[in-house]
């Protein structure tokens, strides 16, 4: 049995899937700080034996909050020496170009923990200057001194050449063997100073509390029983063994979101939609990523905590290409200084929750707003909603002072998530060349299904799709992950003057690399599959192109082949392309999976319409541009393959509520996802 569990800001969720197919799911509180126990929580509550899972699975927020609430380790900087101030430096450019008051991001590490050593390497890795030893042990001394907990070396081209890295790493492990250590070359091979020393900086930051985390996790897993294999989800959309996880824990830093990403992108290929919009709406966040003729999009450009004021933080590994707001089911609503409604990004979270919740929230949320307008149940909570609880205080917070009534005040708080959202969706696809209306929407997450009708319409989407256990969904893309392992390679030549044995070398390398990591954690070499991409550009751009690129021996006519792509590409990208130009590669991009044997989805065993068995009543549910309208409310559970229903209409299931709008029109496919026509 293979079980997948994600931890969330509000619910942490489990998937199961077993031989023949069927899935089943559970739901349980997040745990904050002890996020294990959650773990532990959900699995006695699904009720499946510890013993049967051969195959565990795990999504985290622990990297991310760490970075974010900055509950990482006291961390130092090793670097060359006239490169300390490299993470204070960053970079010229800033978001906000016409703020005179910007101020660049504070580094994690201080500047007294910043030390240099004398080293140094010209750009082809050729030794300038040996490292100094002695002012490796003096600075290694020095920190012990200062009671940092986490080292971080960077040495300038050590993309090029590791030489200097390892050898500091050596030297600091002989001399203090209990500090967590991070050499930039271990954790990205790609040029650019700042952004690679930025990434072994979070990577040594967060090391101890990853370590810490896992090994508790995996602690309370044996102790009920799980001895199967036991696998981290990455940020790649892959996954990678508990023990590598400790090491790279950076790789982790959107480990739960992305998972359901990739889970869209599975799904399409089984329901034959190539172009798909996946959107998440969670109790803290909305997620969403644009996944093009079934390519999950993967960038080394993240930055955590940037937005239109602030540059934030790079992280030079691969991570899916996700746009992530504050706006959940837990999202409160406020009235900022000027007068105007605002939604999040502040949230309720699991405690105190929604004023629906009973656990003591006053501040009305998404949730409560969805109450108000009866798109959510009362009856649908685990615990007695106190109806005029949740009234009162959209009434005091937001109705009086507008001077509306409660409902139009909820109407209200929908509506501004809607934009919120609305926004997300257009950043990650008209903004960047895409047309809405060529893609099909998938929606998942306990809020997804109820904004997302929504959603298409304005965007002009045809097609939603909301899938089987759409509320735990992200843990549902973990179960059909593969291994995944990324070696990305500076490698800046023009394609002119290439050297074919050099380039194919390179690869050999690449790829002996991966094989021999994958040899290390169980996986045979005919379970082993490569794609290689490289990143090039027009002789005298900055940026570049991510294009795919044959495997096997690189002769001229693969040269040719990769350039003619590049073109075309880039054509896509930026609405130009110059034939003839001359071109140039920057990096070599290596994916390794490591392929996992996973059962086929069932298909739903009855078939036919039956919507009329699974109706459950008729409530008055309040809808924009429509007023109030007497909806019926159906049961997910209940439905057959076949069925066929009309909106305006809601299909309730455990942990989300499906609204489906005037004119529009659902059927449930053979595997028991909602196929849902928008009317556009």
């Amino acid at each position: 049995m293979r079980v997948a569990t994600d931890i969330g800001g509000t619910f942490t969720d489990l998937v199961y899937l077993d031989e023949n197919g069927r899935i089943g799911t559970a739901k349980s509180d997040t745990t904050p700080p002890n996020f294990e126990q959650g773990v532990i929580d959900v699995i006695k509550k699904s009720g499946i034996s510890p013993e049967a899972i051969t195959t565990f699975i795990h999504g985290t927020t622990v990297i991310i909050n760490a970075l974010t609430e900055r509950k990482g380790a006291k961390t130092a900087l090793i670097t060359t020496k006239g490169f300390r101030d490299v993470l204070e430096i960053a970079r010229g450019n800033r978001p906000d170009l016409f703020n005179v008051r910007y101020k660049k991001p504070t580094p994690f590490v201080p500047r007294y923990l910043r030390l240099e050593v004398s080293e140094r390497l010209n750009y082809k890795g050729e030794v300038i200057t040996e490292l100094s030893v002695e002012e490796v042990k003096a600075a290694v001394e020095q920190l012990r001194n200062e009671g940092v907990e986490a080292i971080a070396v960077s040495f300038l081209h050590s993309y090029a050449n590791p030489l200097h890295e390892k050898l500091a790493v050596e030297i600091i492990k002989e001399v203090w063997p209990e500090v967590a250590v991070t050499a930039s070359h271990e954790v990205t091979r790609e040029w650019r100073e700042y952004e690679r020393t930025s990434t072994a900086v979070l990577n040594s930051y967060v090391k101890p509390i990853a370590s810490s985390y896992i090994d508790k996790l995996d602690k309370h897993l044996q102790e009920i029983g799980v001895t199967g294999n036991k696998y981290i989800m990455q940020s790649n959309s892959g996954t990678t063994t508990f023990e590598q996880s400790k090491e790279t824990p950076i790789n982790m830093v959107e480990s739960g979101p992305v998972a359901g990403i990739f889970g869209a992108a599975i799904l399409g290929k089984i329901l034959g939609e190539k172009n798909i919009i996946a959107f998440d709406i969670g109790g803290t966040t909305a997620k969403c990523s644009l996944i093009d003729n079934g390519e999950v999009k993967v960038t080394t450009e993240y930055k955590i905590e940037r937005d239109d004021r602030n540059a934030g933080y790079p992280i030079k590994v691969p991570v899916v290409d996700i746009v992530e707001i504050g706006n959940g089911g837990g999202s409160i609503a406020w009235i900022d200084d000027a007068g105007s409604l605002k939604v999040g990004p502040q949230s309720a979270g699991a405690m105190p929750g929604p004023v629906a919740y009973g656990r003591g929230g006053e501040n009305p949320t998404t949730t409560d707003a969805n109450l108000v307008t009866g798109r959510l149940s009362p009856e649908n909570f685990q615990n007695t909603v106190n109806m005029d609880a949740v009234k009162q205080a959209i009434d005091e917070k937001i109705a009086k002072h507008f001077g509306i009534s409660v409902e139009e005040a909820a109407l209200g708080i929908i509506r501004i998530a809607n934009s919120n959202m609305l926004n997300a969706l257009k950043l990650i696809s008209v903004r960047k060349g895409y047309d809405p209306r060529e893609f099909s929407l998938v929606a998942f997450g306990g809020g997804g299904p109820m904004h997302a009708l929504a959603l298409a319409k304005e965007l002009g989407v045809k097609k939603v799709i909301i899938p089987v256990a759409a509320s735990v969904f992200s843990a549902w893309g973990m179960l059909m992950t593969d291994l995944r392992h990324d070696y990305i390679q500076t490698y800046i030549r023009r394609v002119n003057e290439l050297n074919l044995d050099e380039l194919n070398s390179e690869w050999y390398q690449l790829e002996e690399g991966a094989l021999k990591q994958y040899s290390q954690e169980g996986i045979t070499e005919d379970k082993v599959l490569f794609v290689r991409y490289a990143d090039m550009r027009y002789v005298g751009q900055e940026h570049a192109v991510k294009v795919p690129v044959p495997n096997g021996v690189m002769d001229e006519a693969a040269v040719q082949e990769m350039v003619s792509r590049f073109h075309n590409l880039h054509e896509k990208h930026y609405t130009f392309k110059l034939d003839g130009a001359p071109t140039e590669i920057v990096n070599l991009h290596l994916t390794a999976f490591g392929v996992v044997q996973k059962p086929e989805i069932a298909r739903l065993e009855n078939v036919g319409d039956n919507a009329g068995e699974a109706l459950k009543e008729v409530r008055p549910v309040l809808f924009e541009d429509h007023g109030w309208i007497d909806t019926k409310v159906y049961s997910r559970e209940v439905l057959n393959a076949g069925s066929v229903i009309e909106g305006p209409a809601i299909v309730e299931e455990q942990s989300s509520s499906t609204v489906i709008y005037p004119r529009q029109t659902l059927v449930v496919d053979e595997y028991g996802n909602l196929i849902i026509n928008t009317g556009v």
